[in-house]
């Protein structure tokens, strides 16, 4: 059996897609117990956070795994396969360890170095134990990715690249400066009581806003997170807990909102958003058209449109930069050795009127002295030829200052990306996450870090290895105690006359001299089989002692059928 992962996360996937293959709780519990269900696959675990989608799987067949798991995926993310398969990624024993140990570690998150992967992936680990979807090999692998995760923040400064998404994400609305400035004394409306809602009502608490509102579908658990916030021994700051029916008013009270539910749908749509700052200012709200697509012309834009009207000798919109080497201010050597469809441009922008430059290019070089004969006498009328200016920026018109700050951690997502908008609001959701955090510098820890993963994968491998043969060993033991009682049973026949001390040293001396005899090949075989490329020597083994391949086989069932029926660790 190998190990293999095929998922889709914001590096492979545009964030309209993962908002869509989002799956819910049930959806995760439905998709692990199909996955084993299908004949590929032994066992499942699904890993499902903001930003990405995984399934592990242990199977015997690669390619019959990948199609099936992939099937699976778009079965139960409502995305077809057709769609869906263009943004999948697919690891595969030594690589899948190396991509679970790289997610742990905070360096595939979307903001590297972030520490809540970890608990998503311990909680992903507990719900593949209470389903029994997880054996062995993912029990294993799932265990030491959390301790691989804990070794890398707990011996490099990874922490220092990056934070949690909530803490990112509140730095955005606060335009990159301190957290606890912006948000002090503010008002704050959570909507959700999971974890990543709950550590935004902690994180917001500590940073000192006047209250937090929580607001839940089940209105118990959103009353048990503000007990906990208002318990905490690190903050003084009251929490109170409302259900989902009054978050719009509660919106218009908040001055910050963050959301993170389970919901498919829209939680806070643009018209509530809009009613809200309208409630706060009294004002109705402008919903402005285009504003982020508005930015400074360039040379090049302004050469994709016709040239404007001008009198002739006005100074803007020339084509003709005077400001190369070879040109004069005056005069026919201002132009002479330009092509004739630059000069007929020229003489265009002159006579106040565009020319197609494609119709000017067919001309033919004879064309070319009336054309310069043409713009000297232009130039001698303006007394000049005029200098080309480049452009004056256009000035963006600023936005009023927000009054709400909105913080969509949800995927799919819970607020209405038209919210981005309106006047008075500043929205940052997942998306503009994904893009604020493109760029940022990478601290010199994330190469300790690889190293640690590398050496972690290593050592993963190698323990797997020597697992694989374990069984063999059990049995090829198994069968030599067996060897020894049938030899003890026959000896007791032929001599009769032997009192229970004299059979006890027998019975120790053969044990003793099998045990001598298959020391040094069972240890050597295990330390041969943990280095790569050392799966041959348990066939290898099961052969030289003629094993019976059922007895090994039922030694792996029992060891399987141990590890899916632990519990939550």
């Amino acid at each position: 059996m190998s190990l293999l992962v095929v998922g889709l996360s914001h590096r492979s996937a545009p964030v309209s897609v993962l908002e869509r293959a989002a799956l819910t709780a049930d959806g995760q519990i439905k998709l692990a117990q199909d996955t084993v269900a299908a004949e590929p696959a032994a066992e499942a675990a699904v890993l499902a956070t903001c930003n990405r989608i995984e399934l592990y799987a242990d199977v015997d067949k690669f390619h019959a795994g990948v199609a099936e798991l992939s099937t699976l995926l778009a079965q139960h993310s409502g995305v077809g396969l057709d769609e869906l398969t263009p943004y999948l990624y697919v690891h595969y024993e030594d690589r899948a360890v190396h991509h679970l140990f790289t997610v742990a570690c905070g360096l595939d998150s979307m903001v590297v170095g972030e520490g809540q992967i970890l608990g998503q992936i311990k909680d992903s680990l507990a719900r593949a134990q209470e389903l029994h979807t997880a054996g062995r090999l993912l029990n294993d692998l799932f265990q030491q990715a959390l301790r691989v995760g804990k070794r890398a923040h707990s011996e490099t400064g990874i922490d220092r690249a990056g934070q949690s998404l909530v803490t990112f994400g509140l730095e955005q609305l606060a335009s990159g400066g301190a957290v606890e400035k912006w948000a002090h004394g503010k008002r704050a409306l959570v909507i959700g009581a999971g974890s990543m809602s709950s550590l935004a009502a902690a994180t917001l608490a500590r940073a000192g806003v006047a209250e937090v509102v929580i607001a839940n579908r089940t209105h118990e658990r959103a009353e048990r997170l503000a007990q906990i916030l208002n318990e905490a021994d690190d903050t003084d700051v009251p929490a109170r807990a409302v259900p989902m029916e009054s978050v719009r008013a509660e919106l218009t009270r908040a001055d910050i909102a963050v959301s993170c539910t389970g919901a498919t749908g829209l939680v806070l749509d643009a018209e509530a958003v809009a009613a809200a700052v309208e409630g706060r200012t009294g004002h109705a709200v402008a919903v402005e058209e285009g504003h982020e697509e508005r930015r400074t012309p360039t040379r090049a834009d302004a050469r994709k449109t016709p040239l404007p009207p001008a009198g002739v000798g006005a100074d803007e919109d020339c084509p003709l930069d005077l400001t190369a080497p070879g040109f004069s201010v005056m005069g026919e050597a201002a132009v002479a050795g330009m092509d004739a469809a630059t000069l007929e441009q020229h003489a265009a922008w002159a006579a106040g009127s565009a020319v197609d430059r494609r119709e000017a290019a067919r001309r033919t070089p004879e064309a070319d002295p009336e054309l310069i004969s043409a713009l000297a006498a232009t130039a001698a009328t303006a007394g000049r030829v005029p200098e080309l200016r480049k452009p004056e920026p256009v000035a963006e018109v600023p936005r009023p200052e927000p009054v709400l700050f909105l913080l969509d951690l949800a995927m799919p997502r819970d607020i209405d990306a038209a919210a981005h908008r309106l006047a008075g609001v500043r929205l940052v959701d997942i998306e503009s996450l994904a893009e604020a955090s493109a760029d940022a510098p990478m601290a010199a820890d994330v190469d300790q870090v690889r190293r640690i993963v590398s050496d972690e994968v290593a050592a993963f491998g190698a323990a797997l290895r020597a697992a694989h043969i374990t069984p063999t060993v059990v049995a090829l033991r198994t069968m030599a105690a067996d060897v020894v009682a049938g030899e003890i049973a026959r000896l007791d026949g032929r001599l009769p006359g032997l009192d229970d001390k004299q059979r006890s040293e027998i019975r120790q001396a053969v044990h003793r001299v099998v045990d001598k005899l298959l020391h040094a090949p069972t240890v050597r075989v295990k330390q041969l089989a943990a280095e790569p490329g050392g799966a041959g020597y348990a066939d290898a083994l099961r052969t030289l002692f003629d094993l019976d391949p059922e007895t090994v086989a039922s030694v792996s069932r029992a060891e399987d059928s141990t590890e899916k029926n632990r519990g939550p660790q």
